[in-house]
């Protein structure tokens, strides 16, 4: 489907609705040339990993973390 540039700007919201029922590509045209095309999104999957959280149990740390280590760097000031 093709729309004119200020009639997606007034019907954005409706558009979007009606490209997620027909999953149906919609270019958007400036003076009548593609400018920039709206595509649906894939369906999401059930079984995706969460973002936080799922490298728990991935890390283990070893000693103490919050005191210094003692080694000396050679660091020139």
């Amino acid at each position: 489907m093709k729309v004119p540039a200020g009639q997606f700007k007034a019907k954005c919201l409706q558009i979007m609705d009606e490209l997620q029922e027909t999953h149906e590509e919609v270019t958007v045209t400036k003076h009548g040339k593609p400018v920039a095309k709206l595509v649906p999104c894939p369906p999401e999957e059930k079984s995706q990993r969460p973002i936080f959280g799922f490298m728990k149990g991935s890390i283990s740390i070893h000693g103490n973390i919050v005191e210094p280590s003692g080694d000396k760097w050679d660091v020139e000031i």
